[in-house]
Formats: C-alpha cells, structure tokens, sequence
C-alpha cells in the first residue's frame, strides 16, 4: 500500500474532493485562505551531510511549495520540532527563519518537544482571491503543459552529481512564480516534489482529459548524460517546481520562466513521446 491508496481510505472519512489538492482551502473574508502541513523524518526525508539550518530552511520549503501550487501569497508558518539533541534547534529555526523570509513569509510559532529520531512538521498559510485561486482540477485539451524550471536536479545529487547538491538540500519554493501564475490565469497547477510522472497521474485523477508530454522538451539537470537526465526528470523527486497546463495565449507569463513540455488531450492517458507513461516516482509505501 502506498500513500495515495491510503488518501482513499481517507475519502471515506473526510470529503473526498478535500483531497484533490495540495493545499485545504478555507473561506476568509473576502478572501480564501489555503493551508498545508508536511511531516519530515531525519532517515527518510533529510539526506546525508544537510546541516541543521537546511533541515529547518527544507521543512519550511516544502510546505510553502504547496502554498505556491495554489496560486496564493504565503503568510505565516508554524513549526513542530520533536527534538532528538538540543543543541540542534538553533541552527534548525533559523533556518526554517530564513527560508520564511525568503519566500515572502513570516516564522510565527508552533511546538517543540522531544523525538528519538528528529521529525519536523511545518504548517503553512497563504491568501489568495477566488478569482486567482488554481486548483489541481481545470485543465482542458489544448492547453499547454509547463514547469518552471529544471527537473531532476535533487534525485542527481542523490545519484552523485555533486553540482546539484544545493537543489537538494536548499530547495527554492516557487512562491512568487505561483502567485504570478494564479493572476495570469493558468487552468491547473500543482507543485512536482514527488516527480513529474507521479505528478500528471495526479492531475489525470481529478481532470476529465489527460496529459501528452513530449520528454525531448523537458529541461534537464546540467552535467547528466541525456538519457540518465530524462529518467531522472521523469521520475525524480524534490525539485519544488511547478507543474501547470494554460491555454497557449497565456505564455509567455512576465517574471515566470515557464518550459512547454506538452500539451492537454482529450484521452484520459499520461503518455510520453506518444507511449503510456510508467507511473513511478517517490511515494511512501507500506508492506506487510
């Protein structure tokens, strides 16, 4: 059992249709407030050598990239530390600080208390006008297909392509690409930390077409022999880009540096280069 099964086991229990997004959306105002929260664990989320400052500036990124898919401003982020050594906090909240400030977004609480092993979960916040609200449901064929920047570039420093250590360890949530996004009136949006093949099977669960995407288009990780890029674009996770389909005149979009890799059709199919897409990337499974 993987994760996405047991979002259906929770469709049972909740309202389905509060599952089909990155963020909940909860009215405010008049506005829509949407809010994420993320759970990390030092042996499967942080990876080997990151200092305490990128472990709090990582916790924060991911849940503000899932602010960002929204089409929203981030606001403010709350943090759960269960600490597994004291003297790791510091480094930890200014981190989580940093990266805050650097997305536009402001560090204002949350809870410490102690964990055998360092677990961080970080909720974030974000406003948005229903008008520039982007879910994951909307696409429609003929639309584009785009990201906002290179894929692949986290899973090659996992295989030792030390050059994209950063993009792993420091990932950049696209916060004011997203925002910029919402305005410009793209159809569908959601952030690809778990892939991009993953990530257009998501779409196709709650669109009622499906996604072609043609792989000599999409922007590799520098430095990696094509064919191994290509597999790591595909199937990689942790990049925190953007993934979105938009009718063609939409693009260009000013201040967003948006690659077309493909186009919305009418079949509900994910395919690359004319053929099924494996679905694979990163998922959280269960066995036994």
């Amino acid at each position: 059992m993987d994760e996405r099964g047991l979002h259906r086991l929770i469709g049972t229990i909740i309202a389905p249709e509060r599952l089909e997004d990155d963020c909940a959306i909860i009215p405010c105002g008049d506005l829509l407030m949407v809010a994420s929260t993320d759970m990390l664990h030092e042996t499967t989320d942080f990876p080997a050598g990151m200092t305490d400052w990128q472990v709090g500036w990582m916790a924060v990124a991911v849940t503000l990239s899932d602010v960002a898919s929204m089409g929203a401003a981030p606001g403010q982020v709350l943090l759960a530390v269960g600490l597994d050594r004291p003297e790791r906090l510091a480094g930890i909240m200014v981190g989580a600080r940093d990266c805050c400030a650097a997305a536009g977004a402001e560090l204002v609480g949350g809870d410490l208390d102690a964990h055998r092993e360092l677990t961080l979960v970080s909720t974030g916040l974000g406003t948005v006008a229903p008008e520039h609200l982007v879910r994951r449901r909307g696409a429609r064929p003929g639309d584009v297909i785009a990201v906002t920047g290179p894929l692949g570039e986290a899973q090659a420093a996992l295989v030792g392509y030390d050059r994209h250590r950063k993009e792993l360890l420091e990932p950049q949530p696209r916060t004011k690409e997203g925002e910029i996004l919402g305005r410009a009136g793209v159809s569908a949006m959601m952030d690809i930390s778990d892939g991009l093949a993953l990530s257009l099977y998501d779409l196709l669960a709650v669109n009622d077409c499906g996604f072609s995407v043609d792989t000599g288009r999409l922007p590799l990780p520098a430095g990696v022999p094509e064919d191994e890029a290509r597999e790591l674009a595909l199937y990689g996770g942790g990049d925190f880009e953007l993934l979105f389909s938009a009718p063609p005149d939409v693009l260009p979009v000013p201040g967003v540096e948006a690659h077309v890799i493909g186009e919305v059709i009418p079949e509900r199919v994910v395919l690359a280069d004319g053929e099924p897409l494996e679905r694979r990337g990163y998922l959280h499974e269960w066995t036994g």
